[in-house]
């Protein structure tokens, strides 16, 4: 997966916003190239799992629509744990086509991986940062 560098920049101070809680949201774009990075809510206020809010779930993808974008990707932090998919994480990915982009803060540097999570099969996604 692409993602423009200001979305990558973007769900890191997401991430570093909403600590001590996870952070959760929708990178919008098309054909595998994330443009955009759509903050949402993490209903739970959990520090160890998240829920978007349906109606600003369904505002946030009507939006992405308008700007001919759809999501590519769910992302989420994990602020005391490593980028990767926790077991909920892997029960809960429902939708094989979409990539799931954890930002870890555990680390004095924040990491971000992407995964594809396919029947409880997890395989780490390449990420490449473009211009944007």
């Amino acid at each position: 997966m692409k993602i423009s560098r200001s979305a990558y920049e973007r769900i890191i101070e997401h991430a570093q916003q909403d600590m001590p809680l996870e952070a959760c949201g929708y990178l919008g774009g098309e054909d595998g190239t994330v443009v955009e990075a759509w903050c949402l809510k993490n209903i739970d206020q959990s520090g160890e799992h998240f829920s978007f809010d349906p109606k600003e779930q369904f505002r946030t993808v009507v939006a992405m629509r308008a700007k001919n974008q759809r999501a590519v990707a769910v992302y989420h932090s994990h602020p005391e744990t490593p980028a990767r998919p926790s077991q909920e994480d892997i029960r809960l990915a429902f939708d094989p086509k979409m990539i799931y982009v954890i930002v870890s803060l555990a680390a004095a540097e924040p990491e971000v991986k992407a995964f594809r999570i396919v029947k409880e099969e997890v395989a780490e996604e390449s990420l490449d940062i473009i211009d944007g």
